[in-house]
């Protein structure tokens, strides 16, 4: 499935794709956060049959409905096919000596052996969180690796 990226200037991002059956979506992201749920048109694809304006807590609500299961889903499958695989969610409480640090400078998968595959905030996931990417305190770090690994990798985000 191609995903089209058009930059509206002043306004933020459209994304547009094309369901298998056919019909045209697309989300425009503005800058304060505010996203639009398009549906366009059968008969023309440049028209939209409908717009749903969706607030920043809506925008969450919907985007965790569609993508967090699946991306639990996911990792579940991935447990399920490798023996000895753990995947947890691990908190970045306040306090922590990594908040508002990065994921560089925990040193995760060096000091654990384990791997930061996604990061959890406000309920928005990032998968594959980049080494530049900030914790913040109520972060949910989604980690795989031996259960020995990740609990290593919650004493190294409390602990330091």
């Amino acid at each position: 499935m191609d995903l089209e990226e058009t930059k509206l200037p002043g306004v933020g991002l459209r994304h547009d794709f094309t369901t298998a059956r056919g019909r045209r979506i697309g989300v425009i992201s503005t800058r304060g956060g505010e996203r639009e749920l398009l549906v366009y048109s059968q008969d023309d694809p440049d028209a939209c049959h409908s717009v749903v304006d969706l607030d920043p807590d809506e925008a969450e609500v919907l985007a965790e409905l569609l993508g967090q299961p699946r991306v639990i889903e996911r990792l579940a499958r991935l447990r399920e096919q490798i023996e000895g695989l753990a995947t947890e969610g691990v908190y970045v409480e306040p306090g922590s000596p990594y908040e508002g640090r990065t994921l560089a400078d925990a040193a995760i998968r060096t000091r654990t052996g384990a791997s930061v595959v996604a990061l959890v905030r406000a309920g928005e996931v990032i998968p594959s969180p980049a080494p530049s990417q900030r914790f913040q305190a109520g972060d949910k770090i989604v980690v795989v690796g031996t259960q020995e690994g990740v609990r290593a990798t919650a004493h190294v985000l409390q602990k330091g």
